[in-house]
């Protein structure tokens, strides 16, 4: 029975964030958080304030969802803070050489152990390189055209 009650409990809560003054989620934010909110903004003070609620009642993100996050993050960024490496099944086999025109020059890099090389530098991600050749944001297994295996059933 607890189980409905914390849920119960946390429904209202959440209900109530949607009546209070952003003044009140101030304060709200301070006592669940410990510091003080990062800014004015109604709907993110609401949403993470919803999202710290249920946290403290049901738990937060398991250990390796939390390391998965954190490789993701590293990825997207194109740094290297993390030691540990995502396993894609998408990446190809070690020494595999990816070849890419873009802006018409021909762009390859070397599938490694632990990364990728393009022109003699190291990355952690395709989607790093994808961004140094484009200047934008990529997706690095989309740009350089690598689909999810298919295991044959």
């Amino acid at each position: 029975m607890q189980k409905q009650d914390d849920k119960a409990q946390v429904l209202a809560r959440l209900a109530a964030l949607k009546e209070m003054s952003v003044k009140q989620l101030k304060a709200e934010w301070a006592k669940l958080f410990e510091t003080e909110a990062p800014n004015n903004s109604r709907s993110f003070l609401e949403q993470r304030l919803a999202y710290r609620i249920q946290e403290l009642t049901f738990g937060g993100l398991s250990k390796p969802v939390r390391q998965l996050l954190d490789a993701l993050a590293d990825e997207v960024e194109g740094k290297k803070v993390r030691k540990s490496v995502i396993a894609d099944p998408r990446n190809p086999v070690i020494g595999t050489r990816l070849v890419r025109e873009w802006d018409g020059t021909e762009h390859v890099i070397t599938v490694l152990k632990d990364g990728f090389d393009w022109q003699g530098r190291r990355y952690k991600s395709l989607s790093a390189i994808a961004r140094d050749i484009t200047g934008t944001q990529w997706n690095g297994y989309r740009f350089f055209g690598l689909r999810e295996r298919k295991d044959a059933a």
